[in-house]
């Protein structure tokens, strides 16, 4: 009851709760596209944005999805490769904040400002 086998979804409609919802396990979505304007506007049609991974030989190509993409993480080729020394943190509904790197000392810390007049 502890171990779920990797699942992998293909051809189920984008409002599909798969596509909608993040699922933290060894499951992935694939959806097709014609254009690399229809899969940004794809990843981007969720409520959520932890990560993405982009998979593609251009780099320039790579460099304007990840701009566009609405997620906290991005990678290139690559996936779950991380620098302890980089924020960690998603966007919209994903997570609160940054984790990691300078960005935690925003997150757990509490900005104050003292103003002290002097007599005379």
């Amino acid at each position: 009851g502890f171990f779920l086998e990797p699942t992998v979804f293909m051809g189920l409609d984008q409002d599909c709760r798969t596509n909608q919802e993040e699922i933290f396990g060894p499951v992935v979505t694939i959806q097709g596209f014609d254009t690399h304007g229809e899969a940004v506007d794809r990843a981007n049609a969720t409520p959520y944005g932890l990560a993405c991974s982009i998979w593609t030989r251009d780099l320039e190509r790579a460099h304007r999805m990840a701009a566009r993409i609405e997620a906290g993480m991005t990678w290139v080729n690559a996936w779950m490769l991380r620098d302890l020394r980089t924020p960690f943190g998603g966007m919209k509904h994903s997570g609160v904040g940054r984790e990691g790197g300078e960005e935690a000392l925003r997150f757990f810390t509490e900005t104050r400002s003292v103003t002290i007049a002097h007599p005379g």
